[in-house]
């Protein structure tokens, strides 16, 4: 494990450090978005994967985590202050059927959704709890579409925390308030959407609550390796595509934040190209990416029944920019049917999902219908979240027959 870990403003030409003790969410210098620097490893990369592999065979609590097994690309903890639930070790699900139908190669899905609590959540917040309460922290906060909530929820229970969640008043899955509730999280109900809720949290910061949304860059560490857990799977052959649904775009930051590492560690000689989706109803990135805007301009009132994406000014744009933009990847969106249709077709496959998740296959079926992924590919979609954390999107569409 790495000696330091220090955390500095990500905003090009400003680079300031900042003091991790005041549970800073923006770089005072300049209020850019922060970010944890973590020095290279200085193990050989063949030994280093066999060491990954090596300690699947553990029993120690951080080798039974499929974050904290990555933890040369973490920031130092000492294992006894490690808050886990066996986050990570995630499956990765090769469909053929659906390879051929959509005309691609090679077409597998990386369920994040098998995590303790349902979603990719729980991959950062492993990271952003256990530095929570290295940093003495009693309580602990977030604005949530639901899938935040329920995860801090859950570890803050295992680290014996507060919680306390906002939430859009009646926009919420009753699944996922269900989990947060269930772990003993408070909630505070808000007027208006996501972004409205998490106004309501950083504009007036309670005493003494640690913040836990995906702008603490200790949650996107976490995140991050699930792309290192995805390249073990496939023996280290990048794939050449990875499509990734855009909400808040912590995740997309997060997974070009590991490729860049990875590509500087030589553990792979080049990313795959990322390709972020969002729903053509909360969209906001992709305008930007049409438009080649220097700024992204929030969008007032994001619709979408892919609630966990229904996000109209995500805050990590910048950093998912610079992530795309490092791969070769690109944005795109896709209709409200389409991510029906393709939640269903997943469901054929004997793979459930949450309605966010299935933008992806979605987007993969329109992009090798027009050739903007080659037929010979191998694509990875990414599938964020369980089934069972949106029910009642399954039953509305069964019955309707859409």
């Amino acid at each position: 494990m790495q000696e330091t870990a220090n955390v500095r403003c990500s905003e090009a030409g400003c680079g300031a450090p900042a003091d991790t003790r005041q549970n800073p969410i923006r770089c005072a210098r300049c209020g850019g978005l922060l970010e944890v620097v973590v020095p290279p490893p200085s193990i050989d990369p063949r030994a280093l994967r066999a060491l990954w592999l090596d300690r699947r065979r553990s029993f120690h609590p951080s080798d039974l985590s499929g974050v904290w097994r990555f933890r040369e690309f973490l920031p130092q903890q000492f294992p006894a202050d490690v808050v886990t639930l066996r986050e990570g070790n995630t499956p990765l699900l090769e469909t053929p059927r659906t390879a051929t139908r959509v005309g691609v190669r090679r077409l597998l899905f990386k369920h994040l959704g098998w995590n303790p609590t349902g979603s990719f959540k729980d991959a950062g917040m492993t990271v952003g709890m256990t530095e929570a309460k290295h940093s003495g922290a009693t309580r602990v906060a977030c604005a949530s579409t639901g899938n935040t909530a329920a995860s801090m929820a859950a570890y803050a229970a295992r680290a014996g925390l507060e919680a306390r969640a906002y939430l859009p008043k009646g926009a919420v899955s009753a699944a996922k308030l269900a989990q947060a509730l269930d772990f003993g999280a408070e909630i505070v109900e808000v007027d208006g959407n996501f972004d409205a809720a998490l106004e309501r949290l950083t504009s007036r910061p309670s005493s003494g609550e640690y913040f836990l949304n995906s702008l603490n860059p200790f949650r996107l560490e976490g995140q991050k390796t699930a792309m290192i857990e995805l390249l073990e799977q496939l023996a280290w052959e990048v794939p050449d595509d990875v499509v990734v649904p855009g909400g808040n775009l912590g995740n997309v930051s997060s997974f070009g934040k590991a490729f860049e590492e990875l590509v500087a560690a030589g553990l792979i000689a080049k990313p795959p190209r990322l390709i972020v989706v969002q729903a053509d109803g909360a969209n906001p990135f992709v305008r930007l990416w049409r438009s080649g805007a220097s700024t992204l301009e929030p969008l007032r009132d994001p619709q979408t029944e892919a609630t966990a994406i229904r996000i109209g000014a995500p805050a990590s744009w910048k950093k998912a920019l610079r992530a795309v933009r490092f791969t070769g990847g690109f944005v795109t969106d896709v209709s409200e049917p389409a991510i029906a249709a393709a939640k269903a077709a997943i469901g054929c496959e004997g793979i459930g999902c949450e309605p966010a998740s299935a933008t992806t296959l979605a987007a993969i079926e329109q992009l090798a219908g027009d050739g903007r992924i080659s037929r010979d590919a191998t694509v990875v979609a990414i599938l964020t979240g369980h089934a069972l954390k949106d029910p009642d999107f399954i039953i509305r569409h069964q019955r309707s027959g859409d």
